[in-house]
């Protein structure tokens, strides 16, 4: 693997370090965040809520709001409708418990994936409207719908008003006569919300509706504090991987701080089962490896309402069983990702994975983990993948991409063979016929071809900066943590230490390893490398190595460690 190391501007790193009263190596992080200024550079370390934007400065937010307060003030149905990703929950969980705050009670269906597919389809519709206790007034689409201009339609011809939120982006007609928020289809892309996954787009809109409220001197609306949902907003915020930037850093950083005291006791159950304790840091590793999973597991395997109904619960007995079988379902879908993942990976190498696209398909896999399952072969192939399981007669799965590839780019040449796609420039879903598939993996592989000029991006390392052994100190983790929370758009820094030796070195666990570095046994530091049994860095010899710097906490302690990335002979 190659690294990759920005160069900078010594005089002007050392003059932002001053100014701002950070280290060297800080000054640099920022730097390559396009802060070299001091004034955007104190903004980005101070997140602080009061600069997100006004919601009403979102296209069609106001207009939203006054027809759900409509609904409101002549007790209307309403009936809304998410997806079932940990977005979706997550929003339709925060739209419906504001609503119940007002008396309302709000009827919510979420699609079941494994029936019904993906979204606003025909089928989940039919049976929303038969489950609803009445016909709705108002139907309030949550994280789909962007494409769904038929649905719409369908829906309008019943009378019923329909309001759309969503992020996701689309080459399709927009559906007609209906309110849509969705700032990648309305708004400038440079606007601070532009990036807001829909929990961030919802939290907007209770933003506005409590806003017109308290402007009508409404004693409710005061009363509720809207601080008080950013947990919800940090959890689909980190596990739909949007770039966290702008906004959505604001919600996210105070999102996590209030997680970890968190008052819900749905969430307080699902921690618990995650290994997790109340009152210890939450971090962005636990929202996408431990929480995330557990709530997407049901929507993957069985029925999405179970985690909004474990977010809504005020019963901790329910929240505990839920939370459970939540738990047990993450375990039956780790089960039958790994399977599939061994069995599509060896279908690449039988077919040949030199395409520069890859598409793996069989009937029988669980179409709930394929996009897990493209994850992982990305990884290994470093390549877009497609892998698609059985959705009844049609085969329907995943994509997802490599930097420097827009997936959704990549498909709009092979639209012509697929029935329904969407998402985003790094994950999407599709669904085709079966005999379709061999000339998708044509059409796909020509696609990405076409649109990297046959150069698919060489897998590198991005290192952030060098340091050196004496570097690696408290003072730099507590800034490091004003950077964080890392993602998408603000990656966490890999730093390179140069010319270093090994020493105690230890086996742990199933294949790890612990090291410290030689000739600095006095710096309280030492590194992990995780999975490392197999190819351990070399005893002795100089190396370079390629860590992540940061607190290691557990059971209320914490201490500096390194996280092994890479590594490579010196020189």
């Amino acid at each position: 693997m190659r690294w990759t190391t920005p160069r900078h501007d010594p005089a002007a790193l050392r003059g932002l370090s001053q100014t701002l009263g950070v280290s060297l190596p800080t000054a640099a992080l920022l730097w390559q965040r396009g802060l070299s200024q001091p004034e955007a550079a104190r903004y980005f370390l101070e997140p602080k809520l009061k600069r997100l934007d006004d919601p009403f400065r979102l296209t069609n937010l106001r207009e939203a709001v006054d027809r759900i307060r409509q609904a409101m003030q002549g007790a209307e149905t309403i009936l809304i409708f998410g997806d079932y990703d940990v977005d979706g929950v997550t929003s339709t969980t925060l739209l419906v418990s504001i609503l119940q705050r007002f008396g309302l009670k709000p009827y919510f269906v979420v699609p079941r994936r494994l029936e019904e597919g993906y979204g606003l389809s025909e089928e989940a519709l039919q049976r929303a409207l038969e489950e609803c206790p009445q016909q709705p007034d108002l139907f309030i689409a949550l994280d789909c719908g962007t494409s769904s201009k038929h649905e719409v339609k369908w829906l309008r011809e019943r009378d019923i008003d329909v309001v759309i939120v969503d992020h996701h982006q689309s080459k399709e007609d927009l559906p007609e006569d209906c309110l849509l928020v969705n700032p990648h289809v309305h708004d400038d892309e440079k606007a601070p919300w532009c990036d807001l996954c829909t929990v961030g787009l919802v939290f907007k809109l209770v933003h506005g509706l409590l806003k017109a409220l308290r402007e009508e001197g409404d004693a409710l609306a005061f009363e509720i504090d809207l601080r008080e949902q950013l947990d919800l907003v940090a959890l689909g915020t980190l596990a739909d991987l949007v770039p966290l930037v702008g906004e959505n850093r604001i919600l996210a950083r105070h999102g996590l701080n209030l997680l970890r005291g968190t008052r819900r006791m749905g969430l307080a159950a699902l921690m618990e089962v995650g290994g997790m304790a109340l009152g210890e840091e939450v971090t962005p590793f636990d929202v996408s490896f431990r929480l995330g999973p557990r709530i997407n597991a049901s929507g993957r395997l069985a029925d999405a309402r179970d985690p909004i109904e474990l977010l809504l619960s005020h019963d901790y007995g329910h929240c505990r069983d839920t939370a459970r079988t939540l738990d047990e379902f993450n375990r039956q879908r780790q089960e039958i990702e790994r399977a599939i993942a061994a069995e599509a990976e060896a279908q690449l190498v039988d077919i040949g994975a030199d395409n520069a696209g890859l598409v793996a398909f069989h009937p029988e896999w669980h179409k709930g983990v394929v996009g897990i399952v493209a994850s992982r072969l990305v990884q290994r192939f470093h390549r877009p993948v497609l892998v698609l399981g059985s959705d009844g007669e049609k085969a329907s799965g995943s994509g997802r991409s490599v930097r420097g590839v827009d997936l959704v780019q990549a498909l709009l040449p092979c639209a012509d063979l697929l029935e329904r796609w969407g998402g985003h420039p790094m994950a999407v879903g599709l669904t085709l016929e079966p005999d379709q598939v061999p000339d998708l993996r044509e059409a796909f592989h020509q696609s990405i071809l076409d649109q990297t000029k046959g150069q698919l991006p060489e897998p590198e390392l991005e290192i952030a900066c060098e340091l050196t052994p004496q570097d690696l100190n408290e003072l730099l983790l507590d800034e490091l943590e004003r950077l964080g929370p890392f993602g998408q758009g603000n990656p966490e820094p890999i730093f390179a230490i140069r010319q270093v030796r090994l020493k105690d070195l230890r086996a742990f666990g199933k294949n790890h390893l612990s090291f410290s570095l030689e000739r600095y046994a006095g710096n309280p530091v030492r590194g992990v490398c995780w999975n490392g049994a197999d190819s351990p860095p070399p005893v002795g010899s100089t190396i370079d190595l390629a860590a992540r710097f940061n607190w290691n906490r557990w059971q209320g302690r914490q201490s500096p460690r390194l996280t092994l990335v890479d590594w490579k002979q010196a020189g």
